[in-house]
């Protein structure tokens, strides 16, 4: 994994906005409709072109293809594998029944345009799960190393790809198959490594998207005690440490975070209770949300978060959530805040608190808004760079 020590590097976490049309048709095609594939393809690409012009125009150095070829961050699996079909209805999060107000406010902004729902009704796993074919993922990332040659230029300092955690795909596309729920977290855990291993093989480093290791403390186990999802972030962990045997721990990092939605957050777990299971991952590196008004706060548990040789933390100072462009100076402390506590500057990575469309549809934040404000972190981790005598 790219270090410095003379400068902050940025990244971001993943999903970057779609254009409408590439919406609709991922939104149409969610809901069983007929789309022209041919189309989509065509507009995939191009999107993702696009988007790593963006990148790098407002000065990313550890870039992605935006997700751009996917309808969200974890449901895609669903052309991936096998196993899955029907429907099951999610349960909401905790936050947002407690709040009903805003629950209906919701709904109302979801009804009024194309979206890929990642919540509510959702495939299940019905059959045994198995990746059909490893040359689905294998021709992402070579459309990903061909966008990289067309744009040209000074390009990234590294590129990353995603993928999800055993976790969010069980907790999220429950299981209707499997005896236990431990074989099929095993079986999902052997599924994905497959994605794991093709984007390290394709020379890019791997993101692993897990908001289940805080988000499900309020979703799937609201009413359970915090110990039993403890249990469960520990068997993800192990889970993900075994699908990862092949990869080099520097070539790999981890996004936990308590889900992509501009809600109440007030029934979140604490950092400090699940970063022991997080902490247990065989990564390089951990990417968490610190920009946010909820958890903004909780950047001191990193002194809780040994970090070995070549480990980073790359701290959200970005919001993806409002439309608020953030001032280069607040990006520039929110860094300093998280250096002091880690001690290093060169572990330390700006990042954003999670993606800018995590689902197609679902985002809150316009596009030349999105680019304004990785333009500022950008120039933050300059300002906090020469502040702490960085480069000399």
């Amino acid at each position: 994994m790219l270090t410095s020590r003379d400068r902050i590097l940025t990244t971001h976490t993943g999903s970057l906005p779609r254009a409408a049309d590439l919406t609709a048709l991922y939104a149409q095609r969610a809901a069983g409709e007929a789309i022209d594939e041919a189309k989509l393809e065509a507009l995939g690409k191009e999107a993702t072109r696009h988007v790593i012009r963006c990148q790098i125009e407002s000065g990313i150095d550890v870039g992605n293809n935006g997700e751009q070829q996917r309808e969200a961050f974890f449901l895609y699996v669903r052309r991936r594998m096998s196993g899955f079909g029907g429907t099951w209805t999610r349960r909401p999060m905790a936050d947002t029944v407690k709040y009903p107000g805003y629950l209906a406010q919701q709904q109302i902004i979801d009804g009024a345009r194309p979206v890929v729902s990642n919540r509510g009704m959702l495939p299940a796993a019905n059959a045994a799960v198995k990746y059909l074919d490893p040359a689905l993922v294998q021709a992402e990332c070579d459309e990903f190393t061909a966008a990289l040659k067309d744009v040209g230029g000074k390009g990234f300092a590294e590129a990353f790809m995603t993928a999800p955690s055993p976790g969010i795909i069980a907790t999220a596309m429950v299981n209707q198959h499997y005896d236990t729920e431990d074989a099929y977290l095993a079986a999902l855990g052997e599924a994905i490594r497959v994605e794991y291993e093709a984007i390290h093989k394709a020379g890019f480093l791997l993101q692993i998207d897990a908001p289940d290791l805080a988000m499900e403390r309020h979703c799937a186990f609201q009413d359970q005690p915090l110990s039993a999802f403890v249990d469960f972030c520990e068997k993800v962990i192990d889970t993900i440490n075994n699908a990862l045997v092949n990869i080099p721990r520097d070539r790999v990092r981890l996004h936990a975070c308590w889900g992509n939605y501009e809600g109440p957050h007030d029934c979140d777990v604490d950092l400090q209770d699940v970063l022991p299971p997080i902490a247990r991952a065989k990564v390089g590196g951990w990417v968490l949300p610190f920009a946010n008004p909820r958890h903004a706060h909780e950047y001191r548990c990193l002194s809780n978060l040994p970090l070995d040789d070549g480990q980073v933390v790359i701290a959200g100072v970005i919001d993806p959530l409002t439309n608020f462009v953030e001032h280069p100076e607040v990006v520039a402390d929110r860094i300093e805040r998280v250096v002091q506590v880690v001690g290093d500057a060169s572990r330390v990575q700006a990042g954003t608190d999670c993606g800018f469309d995590t689902s197609a549809g679902r985002g809150r934040v316009a596009e030349d808004v999105v680019w304004a404000k990785l333009k500022a972190m950008s120039d933050g981790a300059a300002i906090v760079s020469k502040r702490l005598g960085m480069g000399g």
